[in-house]
């Protein structure tokens, strides 16, 4: 039996951003199976379309707006679109994002920077008008998903840990902030997980689990409404050590564990 703390999806106005694969795919599919009204935005119309089409034949509703989320405009656009037709957002699940392998030594000023707008501009770009409407409306439930990454300087992932960081602690402003206007915050950190835009991207992945469990671990933390959730518990656990080490041990074994992705890297 549910907490009854717990959060009810059904009949919740859920706006989705990243929904056209991997972990958002798999959560928009989830949500609209548990009743709720998803509004799901990617860059890809052919994969948006495909994914309300296998919402409404389960029975759900959703509506889809192909949008840039590195677009300032077209991602207020998008907020605007959903509120229109539906006169609120009870809840958003920033999804988008994501980094392949990145050696900070072959890269330029522009280069590093870019990983900042596909990682941080893309929470900020529906972060705001979100925010905005459910002050409005006097209630609302922002999800990001962030990354274990997001703790500590993680080799070869130099920028997105920079970029992932950074919304964290914009994330952690937010929930001050926006409290009394009963605005909620959920921030999930995924260890390596196996979708589509992981496959071949150069980057080792230990205790790498499945979209589905991913998928299972944030829905149990949008229920929960748990302010951090961290996952899986093994290399949670991990960095969660990495934090209270001293530094010099934490960068002697992030240094060690390099070396191993190097080699990894180098063989395959």
């Amino acid at each position: 039996m549910a907490d009854e703390r717990d959060m009810e999806f059904r009949n919740k106005i859920i706006l989705v951003v990243g929904a056209s694969s991997g972990m958002g795919r798999c959560v928009a599919l989830r949500l609209a199976q548990e009743g709720a009204i998803i509004a799901a935005t990617a860059r890809r119309t052919e994969r948006l379309d495909q994914l309300a089409a296998e919402i409404r034949s389960l029975g759900g509703e959703c509506m889809v707006k192909a949008a840039d989320a590195q677009d300032e405009a077209a991602a207020a656009a998008v907020v605007a679109e959903v509120v229109a037709r539906y006169g609120r957002i009870d809840a958003v699940l920033l999804n988008a994002g994501g980094a392949p392998a990145i050696d900070m030594r072959k890269l330029s000023a522009a280069e590093v920077k870019s990983y900042m707008r596909s990682n941080y501009d893309v929470v900020v770009n529906y972060l705001v008008p979100v925010l905005a409407q459910m002050r409005r409306q006097g209630h609302g439930l922002v999800a990001h998903t962030n990354s274990l990454a997001g703790f500590a300087g993680i080799p070869l992932q130099g920028p997105y840990c920079a970029a992932k960081a950074a919304a964290r602690l914009l994330l952690d402003t937010c929930r001050i902030e926006f409290a009394d206007f009963n605005i909620r915050f959920v921030t999930v950190y995924p260890g390596f997980v196996a979708t589509e835009g992981t496959v071949g991207d150069g980057m080792p992945a230990p205790m790498e689990i499945s979209e589905e469990r991913a998928t299972d671990h944030i829905l149990k933390a949008l229920r929960r409404e748990a302010r951090d959730y961290l996952f899986p518990l093994n290399t949670a656990s991990l960095v969660r050590l990495l934090r209270i080490l001293p530094k010099s041990i934490s960068i002697m074994f992030l240094k060690e564990e390099y070396s191993k992705s190097v080699a990894t890297i180098v063989t395959k």
